[in-house]
């Protein structure tokens, strides 16, 4: 409790401005005049933005040689922003296509006449199951980014947990990529953002991966 107005002010207050400011804008530029669709719009690309944003905390920590703790509060922050996003782009994504026939982006219609599955398995099935499967690991996530879930569930427990960090950035970039290219064609700038913010995400990792590595060698050398 102690910690928690320090981080209002230092990080919710401007984590809030710039994803809802960046919304604001997105909703303002979206092609479409539908007011679901530029809510979708708008809501798409900071949730992408945030979700690789907690990617890069660990990788930063150690390139400047500092110890990685349990949690940190900046990066527990920016997931918290990036589950309210991102499960709010699912929810409001369920009404961009076939509105009054959700269950037709997950199944298809006259599927034995046409089909060998019911489940969707082209690029636009593919795209939403991913979508789904985020926004629920994404829900779990934020569910337990507290304290009280950390004692409830110990250390080792909850980083196992928050760990599914990784699978919510993968299933998003599917997400993100088939909707881009193979559904909605959005112009290159928005692409190339996509690709470039997926692209800085997985360089960070790499980075963050060979610096673990080379602090372990000597560790277990001497071990």
């Amino acid at each position: 409790m102690r910690r928690l107005p320090r981080r209002l002010l230092r990080h919710h207050l401007p984590l809030g401005v710039a994803a809802l400011g960046c919304g604001a804008l997105l909703y303002r530029s979206a092609p479409s005049p539908d007011l679901i669709e530029r809510l979708s719009f708008a809501s798409a690309y900071p949730a992408l933005v945030l979700i690789a944003a907690t990617l890069l905390i660990g990788p930063l920590k150690l390139i400047g040689r500092k110890r990685l703790p349990v949690t940190i509060d900046l990066r527990r922050d920016i997931g918290i922003w990036a589950g309210m996003t991102g499960i709010f782009h699912a929810g409001v994504g369920q009404f961009v296509h076939l509105r009054g026939r959700p269950w037709v982006y997950y199944i298809y219609e006259n599927w034995r006449a046409e089909h060998f599955l019911p489940v969707r398995y082209d690029p636009f099935g593919l795209a939403n199951y991913s979508g789904l499967f985020a926004a629920l690991i994404l829900l779990a996530l934020l569910a337990t980014s507290n304290d009280f879930s950390l004692r409830k569930l110990g250390s080792p427990g909850w980083k196992k947990l928050q760990r599914w960090n990784y699978g919510v950035f993968a299933l998003t970039a599917i997400h993100t990529f088939l909707y881009q290219e193979g559904i909605e064609h959005q112009p290159w700038p928005l692409l190339g953002t996509a690709i470039a913010t997926v692209s800085l995400a997985l360089v960070a990792q790499y980075r963050g991966y060979r610096l673990r590595t080379s602090m372990l060698q000597p560790r277990a050398k001497s071990a």
